[in-house]
C-alpha cells in the first residue's frame, strides 16, 4: 500500500448541503489543533484512487500554519465554529497508509451516534423553561399569601390591599410590551436572566420595602412586574425557536405546567416557612433560588439551537425542518395600524384580555376568598387555594399534548385552537357561576379546581395562535397583546377589592367574570383563524 506523506482532512463535496452549526463539539475522543488550516488533497495517486471517500467522510489533518478557522456540517460529521472563529475540536486524524484514513473515517463516524443517544437539547431546554417559569409564579404568590398578615400588621383595608396586589401589573404592563422585541433583538437567554435576576433582587426587598412606607412597597412590587412583564413574551419567542410546530404545544404545556405547579408550591411552602423564619426570610429564600436557577441557565443554555454546541446533528435537523415552513422573511415589522386592522388579531386580544382578568382575580384573592367566605385560617387557605393550581399544572399538559395530536391527525389549526380555546373559556365561566352554590369551603376548592384545570387548555388556544398567524413576530406580538390584557388585569385585581368592600361579597365580581368568559368564546370562535396573516 502506497504511503501518504501529506496529512489530509474534510470538505463536503459540493453536491452536498448540510445543515452548519454556528457551534459545536465533537467530544473527548477527537484532538484539539490550534490554528490549522484544513484542506482536502493527496500527494499520490494511489490517495485519489482509492481514498476519495475516505477524504470526504474523515480524512486527516495537514497543518498549514493558517488559522482563519473551520466550517463544520452536519452532513460529513465534522463540527466547528463559522465566520473566522477559532476552531474548538476537530477530530483529526494522520495516517502513513489507507487502512488508517478508513479507521480514521469509523472513528469520526461513531461520534454522532453517541451524542444523538443522550438526552435531546431541548428536553433540557424546556426544563430550565419550566423551571424559571415556576419562580416567576412562585415569587408572585408569596406576596398573595404574604398580603394577609401584611395587612394585619400595617392596618390595610380592603381596596388598598387591591392596590398593593396589583401594584406589580404596573410595571408589568410596560415591559410586557417590548418583552419580546428584546427577545427578538438580543437573545431569549440574555433577556429572560437578566429579568430572573431583577425579579429575585424586589422579591427580597419587598419586606424591608413595607416597613419603610407604602410607596417604597408598592415601587418595589412595580419593579417587581416590570422584571417579570417580559417572561411570557421571551418564552413565545424562545420556543419557537427550539421545537418544531408539531411540538410546540406540548412544549407550552410544559412550561406552562411549572408557572402553574409555582402556585402550588409557593400556597404551601409560604406559610411553613413563614412560622419558622418570618416574612424577611421567606422573601430571601424565593429569591435565592433565582439566583440558583440562574447560575444553571448561563452555562447550559443557547438562545438558538445553531448556537449550542451539545446538540446533536438528528436534533438540530428535526427542529430546523419543523420550523422552516414558519420562518417566512418579510421586509419589516407591521405597523401598529395594520397589526390592529386585523380582526383575526382582535380575537387573540380579546381571548388574551379575558384570561388575564378572570386567571389574576383568581391568583391574586383566592386566598383571602377563603378566609373571608369561610373563615379558614392561613394555612387551610394556603391548601385550599394550592390544589386548584396542582391540577392546572397537569391539565395544561393534557391541553398540548391533546393539540399537537389533533394537528398530527389532520384537524385544521384553526379548528384545534377554537376548541382549545372554547374548553379554556366555557369550563371556568360555568364553575364560577356554581360556586354561589358552595356551601363548604371543600365543595368550592373542586369548582376553583374545574375553572383553573379547563382553563389551562387556552394555552393551546389564543397563546399559540399568535405563533400561527405570525410566527416572525410571536414574541413581540405576544407582548403587546399581554400587556393590553395585563391592563385588563389591573383592573379586574383592583375592582375585586373595591366590590368586596362596597358589597361584602365575592359572587357579584366573579359573575361578572363568568360573563365575559363566554362573550369572548363567541367572538374568538368568530373570528380566529390559524392561517398566516403577516409575513
Amino acid at each position: 500500500m502506497a504511503s501518504i506523506r501529506s496529512c489530509v482532512s474534510v470538505k463536503p463535496a459540493a453536491a452536498v448541503s448540510p445543515v452548519k452549526y454556528r457551534s459545536a463539539r465533537v467530544g473527548a475522543a477527537g484532538l484539539e489543533p490550534r490554528g490549522l488550516r484544513i484542506s482536502c488533497s493527496s500527494s499520490s495517486s494511489s490517495l485519489a484512487a482509492g481514498g476519495g471517500d475516505g477524504c470526504r467522510d474523515a480524512g486527516c489533518a495537514s497543518s498549514s500554519g493558517r488559522g482563519s478557522g473551520v466550517v463544520g456540517s452536519v452532513g460529513d460529521g465534522w463540527w466547528g465554529r463559522r465566520g473566522g472563529q477559532r476552531e474548538r475540536a476537530v477530530a483529526a486524524m494522520c495516517s502513513a497508509g489507507m487502512e488508517g484514513v478508513r479507521h480514521g473515517a469509523a472513528a469520526v463516524a461513531s461520534v454522532p451516534a453517541a451524542s444523538a443517544s443522550a438526552l435531546p437539547e431541548r428536553a433540557k431546554v424546556v426544563a430550565l423553561v419550566a423551571a424559571v417559569m415556576l419562580l416567576c409564579n412562585a415569587d408572585r404568590v408569596v406576596m398573595s399569601v404574604a398580603v394577609v398578615p401584611f395587612a394585619a400588621q400595617y392596618g390595610w383595608s380592603s381596596s388598598f390591599l387591591g392596590i398593593v396586589q396589583s401594584s406589580f401589573l404596573w410595571g408589568y404592563v410596560f415591559s410586557s410590551m417590548v418583552g419580546g422585541a428584546l427577545a427578538d433583538r438580543y437573545g431569549g437567554k440574555k433577556v429572560m436572566a437578566g429579568a430572573a435576576a431583577l425579579w429575585s433582587l424586589a422579591t427580597f426587598l419587598t419586606p424591608w420595602a413595607a416597613s419603610q412606607s407604602t410607596i417604597m412597597l408598592l415601587a418595589i412590587r412595580a419593579l417587581f412586574g416590570l422584571a417579570e412583564g417580559v417572561a411570557f413574551p421571551t418564552m413565545s419567542t424562545f420556543l419557537p425557536k427550539w421545537f418544531p410546530t408539531h411540538e410546540r404545544a406540548t412544549a407550552v404545556g410544559i412550561s406552562m405546567g411549572g408557572f402553574h405547579l409555582g402556585n402550588v408550591i409557593s400556597f404551601l411552602a409560604t406559610p411553613i416557612i413563614m412560622s419558622h423564619i418570618g416574612l424577611a426570610g421567606t422573601f430571601a429564600f424565593f429569591a435565592s433560588l433565582g439566583y440558583l436557577w440562574l447560575s444553571v441557565w448561563l452555562f447550559n443554555v443557547e438562545s438558538d439551537p445553531l448556537d449550542s454546541r451539545t446538540i446533536s446533528k438528528s436534533e438540530l435537523q428535526l427542529i430546523l425542518a419543523g420550523r422552516s415552513a414558519s420562518k417566512i422573511q418579510g421586509s419589516k415589522f407591521p405597523s401598529l395600524r395594520e397589526i390592529l386592522s386585523k380582526i383575526e388579531m382582535w380575537a387573540i386580544i380579546v381571548a388574551n384580555v379575558v384570561n388575564n382578568w378572570g386567571y389574576f382575580v383568581l391568583l391574586s384573592w383566592m386566598p383571602v376568598y377563603f378566609k373571608t367566605v369561610y373563615n379558614v385560617n392561613l394555612k387551610q387557605a394556603a391548601w385550599f387555594s394550592a390544589i386548584p393550581w396542582a391540577v392546572m399544572a397537569l391539565s395544561g399538559y393534557v391541553a398540548g399534548a391533546s393539540a399537537d395530536f389533533l394537528i398530527k391527525s389532520g384537524f385544521s389549526v384553526a379548528l384545534v385552537r377554537k376548541i382549545m380555546q372554547s374548553i379554556g373559556f366555557i369550563g371556568p365561566g360555568v364553575s364560577l357561576l356554581c360556586l354561589r352554590f358552595a356551601q363548604t369551603p371543600s365543595v368550592a376548592a373542586v369548582l376553583m379546581t374545574i375553572a383553573l384545570s379547563l382553563s389551562s387548555f387556552s394555552q393551546a388556544g389564543y397563546f399559540c395562535n399568535v405563533q400561527d398567524i405570525a410566527p416572525k413576530y410571536a414574541g413581540s406580538l405576544h407582548g403587546l397583546t399581554n400587556g393590553i390584557g395585563t391592563v385588563a388585569a389591573i383592573v379586574s385585581t383592583i375592582g375585586t377589592g373595591y366590590f368586596v368592600q362596597w358589597l361584602g361579597s365575592f359572587q357579584a365580581f366573579l359573575t361578572l367574570t363568568a360573563v365575559l368568559y363566554f362573550s369572548a368564546t363567541v367572538f374568538y370562535n368568530t373570528y380566529a383563524t390559524g392561517d398566516l396573516i403577516f409575513d
